[in-house]
């Protein structure tokens, strides 16, 4: 029987998201939405902090040397972060998301293979119309819509390895998709479903790509990350012991370790009494190094 994930921060999140891995700290990054917080973890020597932020968080990315791109609800922020250095964040605004629509806020997004940064807005409202969009910010352009029509909740952004290929999802509909990328115009092609819709237990969050250019999908009400051939069918699932993983990425020093954040919202207390370790990082040495470097974003200095 294949080895469960072992949590490795009981960070008790509001809803956990937007974990990825940076070599530079050997630490694993992620936020916090509800909670307003940016966390890391650096398991070499254990050190876990976490910083405060000034509005919810959707998603991350990672600049040249310490910085990092925060994608708060409606602006991008650079911050400079030091996991050994006291005090707060101090914050640098880049750019508002437009347009500002009620109910909406950003939600996942991804460091393309060229230096940008391609996330998401999500309409918070009941029924999560497809009325949120998905961008990509430049040092170079700023922000710039992708021409891709509304979307209610996006997720599963990530990119094929010579970046020319973005993957995503709307989560309302259940099925992964698939176009061609141009990182300098900010162009995309015509979408074609890669993972269809109920392909896997739950529905498709996060995800990133492996060395091998599979498909890793956080399935949220599914307890499990699944990745899929490139067909779309199942290759491997690994199940968790709480129901909603939110976003995976691969970690360690070689590469070979699994990371998943996960969320305890919308959770009953019965089930949350099932499922103690929501809202925590999960981890899972995988035996082989299977990751790919997190893309870096080119930013203002």
């Amino acid at each position: 029987m294949e080895q469960s994930p072992r949590l490795v921060v009981d960070s008790k999140c509001s809803h956990g998201e937007g974990v990825l891995w940076c070599a530079q700290r050997q630490a694993v990054l992620w936020v916090d939405i509800h909670g307003r917080r940016l966390w890391l973890h650096r398991p070499g020597d254990g050190l876990t902090r976490h910083w405060d932020l000034p509005d919810r968080p959707g998603c991350i990315g990672l600049g040249q040397g310490n910085s990092v791109l925060l994608v708060l609800a409606s602006a991008l922020y650079r911050a400079e972060v030091d996991a050994d250095a006291p005090g707060p964040l101090q914050l640098r605004h880049l750019t508002d998301i437009e347009p500002a629509l009620p109910g909406h806020r950003s939600n996942d997004g991804r460091a393309d293979r060229h230096g940008n940064f391609v996330f998401g807005t999500m309409n918070e409202n009941p029924g999560h119309a497809p009325t949120g969009a998905m961008y990509q910010y430049s040092a170079a352009h700023g922000l710039r819509r992708l021409p891709l029509g509304g979307i209610g909740i996006p997720n599963s952004i990530c990119f094929a390895h010579d970046g020319r290929t973005l993957y995503w999802c709307d989560t309302q509909a259940g099925s992964i998709l698939q176009a061609g990328y141009d990182p300098d115009t900010a162009q995309v092609g015509a979408p074609s479903p890669v993972v269809a819709a109920g392909a896997a237990a739950g529905s498709p969050d996060g995800s990133c790509i492996d060395a091998e250019g599979r498909i890793w999908n956080a399935r949220w009400g599914g307890a499990r990350v699944v990745r899929f051939a490139p067909g779309g069918g199942i290759e491997r699932q690994i199940r968790l012991p709480v129901p909603q993983p939110s976003c995976c990425a691969f970690g360690g020093p070689g590469l070979d370790t699994l990371y998943v954040i996960t969320s305890p919202e919308g959770l009953d207390p019965a089930a949350l009494a099932q499922a103690p370790g929501s809202g925590g990082l999960y981890a899972l040495e995988l035996g082989r190094p299977l990751g790919l470097p997190e893309s870096r974003v080119e930013l203002p200095a």
